[in-house]
């Protein structure tokens, strides 16, 4: 069968939930839980417009209560997402689909449309750890301390609903776009506008046994040695890289991680083929024009912004680069940003300015500051940080009492891949596939038992 030959490309198409029909969609589709992390009223409108209706928002944990609540209470929230997910299988909130994949559709704000398939991988294809060779990679440094808690969820948990997009290279779009052409022949799954004004999204079921044949050709041949060391000018020996993780990736770290613990306690016939084994994706091409890269900026609690651009000078001097920092009236007196000097605008109260690095150790300008607020970090354990999408929402919170932002640029899409396989993991947090609003919604679900 059909299903059997995704095996070779690390994806599993066997089964897929969708809520009941006359579910209201609205209200079921939730952001992704790691978005809007200083903004709780978001969260809050959130619940309000949720209300009791079966919902995604009662199965995930928003992150932005991760620092806002105590152990108990975070402990407590856990055990309601899980008995929740046990609930609505229980309660038949379902429907299943099998042997087949999801071809979405999704409309941003902005009225561009994204598109994606949905279906799952296999975590023995992927290894988080840098310098790994897997055929699915991670595309930024794992912040290990983020794992605990979602690793507490997902190892009880008897469902998984993602917000992981892993992108393809496939810059002839011959894997996703031609989709569009079959999707009236297609059963219509969902279509409906997301809430809060974050787009429209339309799924339809790929089931047909030649259109998933055309797929899995097209995925073998950009898996394929020849095309990967032609594509990307490297030894035809190296393992080729199919599948860079660009939203999820710790999500996708924690069901990596949850798997291995699993797994030593199966025997290897269970193992083959347990469902724990397997995480629920979107694929999605690096090159479609409905996926921006939008960078991901710093913001910082409780600083003394003085010391610290005092502390940003001395660090880099003492590695013998020219670095500085300039007070600016506005935005666009910011110089350009390039590989030869990095500039990092950045705002503290009424004050607007931008730090400098001539000849920088590093290729991205997220770098050459994450190098320095790690270390800086360190010795300053009162200061917090987040990770803000938007420049609007940096510069609103940067400039409130005590706090610092800084407005990172945006990186090329078609370098993700090269800089990947011949660099590894990028400084974690560099970049974002869209705005806040335009991320992957929680939809479709899994079992994982």
């Amino acid at each position: 069968m059909v299903e059997r030959f995704f095996n070779e490309l690390g994806l599993d198409i066997r089964s897929i939930l969708l809520p009941r029909k006359g579910t209201d969609m609205q209200k079921w589709a939730v952001v992704a839980c790691d978005q809007y992390t200083s903004e709780p009223e978001y969260w809050h409108n959130t619940d309000e417009f949720v209300g009791n209706a079966p919902s995604t928002l009662h199965l995930i944990f928003p992150e932005v209560y991760l620092e806002r609540e105590t152990d108990e209470e975070k402990q407590q929230r856990i055990n309601n997402i899980n008995q929740a997910m046990c609930d609505y299988l229980e309660e038949g909130t379902f429907y299943e689909l099998n042997n087949t994949m999801v071809y979405v559709e999704r409309t941003t704000r902005s009225g561009k449309t994204r598109k994606g398939l949905v279906c799952a991988v296999d975590l023995e294809q992927y290894d988080f750890t840098q310098g790994s060779q897997s055929l699915i990679r991670a595309t930024e440094g794992t912040i290990l301390d983020r794992l605990p808690p979602r690793i507490r969820i997902r190892e009880n948990a008897c469902l998984e609903l993602p917000h992981i997009m892993l992108l393809i290279d496939d810059p002839d779009a011959k894997v996703i776009e031609p989709l569009a052409l079959y999707k009236e022949k297609m059963n219509r799954l969902y279509s409906f506008d997301l809430m809060m004004n974050s787009g429209r999204i339309e799924g339809y079921q790929v089931n047909d046994v030649k259109i998933l044949e055309e797929i899995f050709q097209s995925l073998i041949y950009l898996k394929s040695n020849k095309t990967f060391s032609q594509k990307y000018d490297v030894d035809p020996s190296m393992n080729p890289l199919l599948f860079a993780v660009g939203d999820g990736n710790h999500s996708l770290a924690t069901a990596k991680s949850c798997w291995e613990r699993l797994k030593l306690s199966l025997s290897k016939v269970d193992s083959e083929n347990h469902p724990a084994r397997f995480a629920l994706v979107e694929l999605v091409n690096v090159h479609d024009e409905g996926l921006d890269f939008e960078p991901i900026h710093r913001l910082l609690f409780h600083v003394d912004s003085a010391r610290l651009l005092s502390a940003f000078v001395k660090f880099y001097a003492e590695q013998g680069i020219q670095c500085g920092y300039e007070y600016i009236t506005n935005f666009t007196e910011v110089p350009a940003n390039s590989s030869e000097r990095h500039i990092i605008t950045f705002v503290h109260g009424d004050k607007t300015g931008y730090l400098w690095a001539d000849k920088p150790c590093f290729n991205l300008d997220v770098a050459t500051l994450q190098h320095f607020l790690d270390d800086y970090l360190k010795s300053n354990p009162t200061i917090e940080i987040d990770y803000v999408h938007g420049e609007d929402v940096i510069e609103k919170l940067g400039r409130q009492e005590a706090n610092m932002g800084f407005i990172l640029s945006p990186m090329e899409k078609k370098d993700l891949f090269k800089t990947v396989i011949l660099d590894g993991t990028l400084p974690r947090k560099t970049f974002s596939m869209g705005d806040a609003e335009d991320k992957r919604f929680y939809l479709e679900c899994r079992s994982l038992r």
